[in-house]
């Protein structure tokens, strides 16, 4: 039965109101409640170990697949944790469009939206600033990087890729663009970036940075590198404050994103600026590594990044997937990686191998009734053969990105598995020369 509370009253008969028992406000999130534990070490920089979070555990090095929009495109969740995906990371650019941060957050945030129980990552927009404003690729290729020398002499830093259409203007103060889905403009600040990610409620997010091209001047570069470094106190400053006040949801992580291009003066500068970055008694959980790269100045850009950093914080490589840039990364002391490629290029019929990437809508397929890869332990290859995943392809059904996606994400997340498992056992060095070697054709 329910009981209805009378008013307290005076001696003299009038109520009065009854003092509200005591209430204990709930306690921020700490950052005690999440760490990182070096757990071995390979040589000079490599290294395994546990990044803990509020959802689990992630044993590095370890390969994050991306979920754009809350999602593996064509492939469960469920589908994901089964291949061994220890993370998930989506992107809070897209998030925010659609269906908005503040519907995730009421949905329970992230993992709850998408029914990921484990650990979630979201980037900050940064690269979505870069892609939008100029149309460049993150990683540039050295015939594209050596044509850019002569672009970037004459300081035409607001060069835009042919064909695109420049949807975003950024300023000291933060980025307005246009929306993809209708054209309408939107602002984004660091502490925008910040409210987001809050409310998009992941595990460990990103700070907002200004993401250069090659084709940037160096006086460009500099200008973006303080920019970004305003911008990190900036996240940090409004970190805390929503740390502080959303207490309804377990401690995010935040982590600094280091910029720089192919200078080794600006990585390292900016690896110590944030690595030593303090707002108040909050600092950043971890780093990533962004930023235009040269494929063939990818470890030694990674180095001098690594060897700035503080050596009790992890270190995410933002946007690599292929077998000679893990191994090289892992070895440059990078612990986590992503990469939207597994399952972009498997919706376009390729697929990774041991003995290299195919393309399964090759006539050759047409009769292999054996799985896409005799080595391979994923779901598709233990159930399906390369013919049938041919006919799916040509006959144009859905479930062809599912079956190879599947088996994309499994290659990568195994090979970085292999990789965590050879730095402890101390055969780093020999997987890197078998697996470059059947993947190549000669160790790399």
């Amino acid at each position: 039965m329910a009981v209805t509370e009378l008013p307290a009253h005076t001696t003299d008969g009038t109520e009065t109101a009854r003092a509200a028992d005591p209430v204990t406000p709930p306690s921020p999130p700490s950052p005690a409640d999440v760490g990182y534990e070096i757990t071995a070490r390979h040589g000079d920089k490599a290294r395994a170990g546990v990044i803990t979070t509020p959802h689990g555990q992630i044993a590095t090095p370890a390969f994050i697949p991306v979920g754009t929009k809350a999602t593996v495109k064509a492939v469960l969740p469920e589908s994901m944790a089964d291949l061994g995906a220890q993370a998930l990371l989506a992107n809070a650019y897209h998030l925010y469009l659609q269906p908005g941060h503040d519907l995730v957050d009421e949905a329970g945030g992230l993992g709850a939206f998408m029914n990921w129980p484990g650990p979630t990552y979201t980037d900050s927009g940064g690269f979505q600033v870069m892609s939008l404003g100029a149309g460049f690729k993150k990683v540039l290729s050295s015939e594209f990087a050596g044509g850019a020398t002569a672009r970037t002499a004459s300081g035409e830093d607001d060069a835009v890729a042919e064909g695109k259409e420049r949807l975003a203007l950024v300023d000291d103060d933060g980025v307005t663009f246009r929306s993809f889905i209708n054209g309408d403009v939107h602002r984004f600040t660091p502490e925008i970036s910040m409210q987001i990610q809050h409310g998009l409620g992941a595990d460990i997010m990103f700070a907002f940075d200004e993401l250069t091209t090659l084709m940037n001047s160096r006086g460009y570069q500099e200008k973006a590198l303080e920019r970004t470094r305003l911008w990190a106190i900036r996240c940090l400053a409004e970190h805390q404050r929503l740390t502080a006040e959303r207490t309804h949801r377990p401690y995010q992580q935040l982590w600094g994103v280091i910029q720089g291009a192919q200078f080794e003066d600006l990585r390292r500068k900016a690896a110590r600026d944030l690595g030593a970055m303090d707002v108040d008694g909050q600092v950043f959980d971890g780093f990533g590594i962004g930023g235009a790269l040269e494929k063939e100045n990818l470890g030694t850009i990674v180095g001098w990044v690594t060897d700035e950093l503080p050596e009790d914080r992890p270190r995410h490589l933002l946007g690599i997937s292929e077998v000679d840039d893990l191994f090289t990364a892992v070895a440059a002391g990078a612990d986590t990686f992503d990469c939207v490629s597994p399952s972009r290029v498997a919706r376009n019929s390729a697929v990774y191998t041991r003995t290299g990437r195919v393309n399964l809508t090759g006539a050759r397929y047409r009769r292999q009734f054996a799985p896409i890869d005799e080595t391979c332990d994923c779901y598709t290859c233990t159930h399906y053969t390369a013919a049938y995943v041919h006919h799916l392809f040509r006959a144009k059904e859905m479930l062809s990105s599912t079956l190879c996606t599947i088996h994309n994400e499994r290659f990568v997340v195994r090979l970085v598995d292999e990789i965590r498992a050879s730095l402890i056992s101390g055969d780093f060095e020999a997987l890197r020369e078998q697996r470059t070697a059947d993947y190549y054709g000669a160790p790399r």
